[in-house]
């Protein structure tokens, strides 16, 4: 839980808004009034007055809505009380037991970081749970990586399920054949006994562990740690009641035992929709949630075969799939972890009066603590800020969807569900896919059907962050891209609905300040403006923002002085932020969607694109050069601001990036320029383009542009001889050189690539070859 903050806390909140406010108004109008009515009017200068204070004008209204934001957080912390667990077990006696069936995307993520996620919800103490792991991964991989990645993939719902299998039945058996005796104290003595069991299996799991960064210590330490002390209290707690004049109640007990029975309780499996051509096969992450609730509850046959294989709804008799529904869906990002009482905390809280109407509940997520690296540590600290303000944001009814995690009410989805009957087959639609942040607009397509969004005031789901400067920038991008897009949505269907108006000024700011906001900083870094123009009124409207991001820092853990790196932070991912905006520009103008971009997760360094790593360069000469002309020709305050930029750039170039690293990507991307792979030899589509046969047989033959087949041969059958389609006793023996390059070794590390349903032959006949070249090269000849 957030620390609740004192009340001369919040109200130095709320003098930081007033000050704001004054100090903006103090300097805009004189600052406008100067530059219309004094002697020597001129356009010029009143056009650089007025650009100057629309920058001003915008960034002091990000400024204010983070103040604002910070406030409702706070009145929100001060107001929360933790709800007991017993009164939790009560509500849960008397309601029905809700089923939930959590959703975990993954594309290529490594198998320890799919464990940790599959287990962090594993463990969520519900009793009607399924776990489904949606796996993204092209189905036929093309490289023996790719291929080992699939296949731990979809190793680990089996994993996890096995470990939790014996415990799941034996805390089953004993929650069902618990009868009260009559002795209380001996009832809790033996319940003592069963949670001092479970605490012992948690241990283990916990001894298991393999720790190899801050990620799996906090699996460790503060998912399985923070159960195994939970079950350890609460025994050591039942078998001191059997000593006291009042042992826990018969009812008590009974919730107890279930408790256990919940948390080892579990379904877990894994679905891969690009294995079926009636699915969506969109890289998004959106529609592979997609598919996936549209085919919820409902019976499924397959059709066809290897790629051309489809489901076909049909009765239970003769189902080969069932895909039961559920009242809740929980969503959660293959990077992300759940302490024990997420699910249990905020299906209680949908579970009270006025909470009827709320589609989405969620933590925003926080950053896993314990970075190793600064630049980790420091985009750690932005996002924890993040979670600040989205919890303010929800004070004011503006809270919006960050899809690493939630719970989502099933009938709320089927209030925005959409159906796609473009393609050869209907696809529905729930979340949003038409950008990369889906959570935003289905944020605005939930609202827009009468449903609220709640945050939860406890922080109870931990996300990863890039530990490196090219994967941060890929993330960042993402996140910065589509808001533009999105706006016009918003605006359409907010404004005349009666919202707050301080909601509104929120939901617009998380929008489009990104974009504004670049642009604004962006022309008081690079565009030489007048020193009559800076004045301590501009320093005022922004200090009350730098000092509350500070207290801010030192609530959720960090340093006050870290506001300064988390500057330098902001400076370096300025030109990935209008990267982002850029494309949002773009895709509104052209409706052209872009492709899901995933964050890279590698041991080694993401190179990044080649103006992230310039800008720095760039701005730090430009900056210096700006204070050096400022200096020689008087203008005092646009130096020192001018050199502090210089100096907070050059601080994270060298900290969060590395001189070393920046000038290798560098390298890297202008060689690229120069080193390209040739033009592709396959033919162009509508110009004899390669089809495969079972497309053909599949579809039917749509004749190509010159009135004959579509199917066309690839090259090297097309130009061979007639003794090629000769049966192979009746072929003459291959070239040397030909035979050396086509061994048998090299087509079966292809064939393993590509070919699910032999793997495990291939793989044994691939050891049997490693150390047999001779015989193989022979037997392939033969």
């Amino acid at each position: 839980m957030q620390a609740p903050p004192s009340g001369t806390a919040i109200g130095r909140g709320r003098l930081a808004i007033v000050v704001t406010i004054v100090a903006w108004a103090a300097y805009v109008f004189p600052t406008l009034w100067a530059a219309i009515a004094d002697d020597g009017f001129s356009a010029t200068r009143l056009l650089e007055a007025t650009t100057y204070v629309v920058i001003t004008t915008l960034l002091a209204f990000s400024a204010l809505v983070y103040l604002w934001s910070r406030r409702g957080e706070m009145l929100r912390s001060r107001n929360h009380q933790r709800t007991p667990r017993a009164i939790i077990d009560d509500v849960r006696d008397q309601a029905n037991d809700r089923s939930i069936t959590c959703l975990v995307p993954t594309y290529r993520e490594g198998a320890g970081v799919i464990h940790q996620s599959l287990l962090s919800v594993a463990l969520q103490e519900v009793q009607n749970q399924r776990v489904v792991l949606l796996i993204d991964d092209p189905p036929n991989p093309d490289t023996l990586e790719a291929f080992e990645m699939l296949e731990t993939s979809r190793a680990q719902p089996a994993r996890i399920a096995d470990m939790l299998r014996g415990p799941a039945a034996s805390f089953a058996q004993a929650a069902d054949q618990f009868e009260p005796s009559g002795n209380q104290s001996a009832d809790a003595l033996e319940c003592a006994v069963h949670y001092a069991e479970a605490a012992r299996i948690i241990r283990s799991f916990r001894d298991e562990y393999r720790v190899e960064d801050h990620t799996d210590r906090f699996m460790r330490d503060d998912v399985l740690g923070r159960l195994e002390h939970d079950f350890e209290t609460v025994g050591l707690a039942l078998a001191q009641s059997a000593d006291s004049d009042a042992p826990p109640t018969a009812q008590r007990i009974s919730q107890l035992y279930r408790r256990l029975r919940s948390t080892f309780h579990c379904e877990l499996s894994s679905f891969e929709r690009k294995t079926f051509a009636n699915l969506s096969h969109e890289a998004n992450k959106a529609m592979n949630l997609n598919s996936y609730i549209g085919l919820m509850g409902h019976h499924y046959r397959h059709e066809g075969s290897g790629d051309r294989r489809v489901l076909v709804p049909c009765d239970q008799a003769s189902s080969e799939l069932e895909i039961p529904t559920s009242d809740y869906l929980l969503t959660l990002d293959a990077d992300s972890m759940l302490l024990p009482e997420y699910c249990l905390r905020l299906l209680h809280r949908l579970d009270q009066p006025g909470f009827d109407d709320v589609a989405v509940i969620q933590t925003p997520y926080s950053s896993i603590p314990g970075a190793a690296t600064r630049l980790e540590r420091i985009g750690g600290a932005t996002t924890d800020i993040q979670y600040l303000l989205h919890q303010g944001m929800t004070y004011y009814g503006a809270t919006f969807w960050v899809g690493a995690n939630a719970i989502l009410r099933r009938s709320a989805l089927n209030d925005i569900e959409q159906i796609d009957d473009s393609g050869r087959w209907p696809v529905k639609k729930y979340i949003a896919d038409r950008t990369v942040i889906e959570d935003t607009e289905s944020s605005i397509d939930l609202v827009a059907a009468g449903w609220r969004l709640h945050n939860y005031q406890e922080r109870l789901s931990f996300s990863a962050t890039p530990p490196d400067f090219g994967s941060l920038c890929i993330q960042r991008e993402r996140w910065a891209t589509g808001g533009l897009v999105i706006l016009g949505k918003f605006l359409a269907t907010s404004f005349g609905r009666g919202h707050d108006r301080v909601g509104l000024m929120l939901r617009l700011n998380y929008l489009a300040s990104i974009a504004w906001g670049s642009v604004a900083l962006l022309f008081l870094l690079l565009w030489p403006f007048s020193d009559e123009l800076i004045s301590p009124l501009v320093a005022a409207i922004a200090a009350p923002y730098f000092i509350a991001m500070s207290s801010d820092l030192k609530r959720i853990g960090f340093k006050r002085t870290d506001v300064v790196r988390v500057y330098a932070f902001n400076l370096l991912m300025l030109p990935v932020n209008l990267a982002g905006a850029t494309k949002s520009l773009y895709q509104a103008t052209t409706g052209r969607k872009y492709a899901f971009a995933r964050t890279p997760k590698v041991k080694d360094r993401t190179t990044s694109k080649l103006g992230f790593v310039l800008f720095p360069y760039l701005l730090i000469a430009w900056s210096a050069w700006t204070a050096y002309r400022d200096v020689l020709d008087g203008d005092l305050g646009h130096a020192i601001f001018a050199g502090v930029n210089a100096t907070m750039t050059l601080y994270g170039l060298i900290v969060f990036i590395g001189v070393r690293n920046s000038l290798v990507d560098i390298f890297v991307r202008c060689a690229g320029m120069f080193f390209r792979d040739g033009p592709s030899t396959e033919p162009a589509q509508g110009s004899g383009a390669l089809v495969d046969w079972s497309d053909v047989l599949f579809y039917g033959d749509t004749g190509g542009d010159d009135g004959r087949s579509s199917v066309r041969l690839p090259p090297g059958l097309a130009t061979a001889q007639p003794e090629t389609f000769l049966p192979v006793e009746e072929r003459a023996p291959l070239p040397v050189s030909l035979r050396s390059n086509r061994s048998e070794h090299e087509e079966l590390r292809l064939a393993l690539a590509h070919n699910q349903r032999t793997n495990k032959l291939i793989e044994r006949r691939l050891r049997t070859l490693d150390g047999e070249a001779d015989n193989a090269l022979q037997e392939t000849d033969r």
